[in-house]
């Protein structure tokens, strides 16, 4: 059998060059793919759409102690008429800035709702209390929300013992007498509460012109958002309706277009 005479040194100097063009060349494909995938992440998943204010009048934002010291007086004077603020997450943890937020928000005439980061490996009722405790008797305008989202949780719970400790949450916050507003992309809605919360508050985080295709209370369409005494990206959000709307909601209406029920009536739960 015949073999190949060895190769030159010239001719293994070539071949070492043209793999390590080749190297090359599969390294700038991987990054040209990884740089256009985040470019249209961020362009057509995660960039703001068009949100008119003459349709959403009533502009609001949502904070935690990620957003650091705040001039609440200046954002208000900057258009922000509502506010949700962190004030617990889990079964234990408490935000630790909600307090001083709430007080600024309150000095700065915002209306005020609280909201819950649930954790998909935690007791429903056991987060319900802790809850509770970190808002005390502070008055909330537009009550509490749970922040019901697959990120920052464990994967592998099973999503139906998910539904059912949500819906143990809730109910214990409705028994506390506290309005209930769920907030979710559209994953978590439809995983999680289109069918084990049907009727409830939604405050829906969405990057498309139509936030979703059910009733929402608020939309939060932007994560890179600029307001006036906030150093920062902050998260902005509107409400659904008009000025009249709003204050049809604030009176205790369940939906903005309803009628308000008695004055300090606690809106209903919504049927499970």
């Amino acid at each position: 059998m015949k073999t190949l005479p060895p190769l030159s040194s010239f001719s293994r100097v070539a071949v070492k060059v043209t793999d390590l063009r080749v190297c090359v060349a599969f390294l700038a494909v991987v990054v040209i793919l990884v740089y256009t995938s985040l470019w249209a992440y961020r362009q057509f998943m995660s960039s703001p759409p068009y949100v008119d204010p003459e349709r959403y009048p009533i502009r609001g934002i949502d904070v935690s102690a990620h957003n650091g010291m705040m001039n609440l007086d200046a954002a208000a004077a900057d258009g922000i008429e509502f506010i949700f603020i962190k004030a617990s997450e889990g079964d234990t943890f408490r935000d630790e800035n909600f307090r001083i937020n709430y007080n600024k928000a309150t000095h700065a005439g915002m209306k005020i709702g609280a909201y819950h980061f649930f954790r998909f490996d935690c007791d429903g009722i056991s987060q319900g209390m802790n809850l509770v405790k970190a808002i005390g008797n502070r008055h909330l305008d537009l009550g509490v929300a749970i922040d019901v989202e697959e990120s920052g949780n464990p994967a592998g719970v099973d999503s139906l013992q998910i539904a059912k400790s949500i819906q143990a949450m809730a109910d214990y916050l409705y028994l506390s007498g506290l309005r209930v507003t769920f907030y979710s992309n559209r994953t978590g809605y439809y995983e999680y509460l289109c069918e084990t919360m049907p009727g409830a508050s939604l405050w829906i985080c969405s990057f498309q012109p139509t936030p979703i295709n059910a009733e929402w209370t608020f939309w939060q369409f932007n994560h890179h958002g600029r307001v006036a005494g906030i150093r920062g990206d902050v998260d902005l959000n509107v409400f659904c309706g008009s000025r009249q709307e709003w204050q049809n909601y604030l009176n205790g209406a369940v939906w903005p277009y309803e009628t308000p029920p008695d004055s300090g009536r606690t809106p209903a739960a919504p049927h499970h």
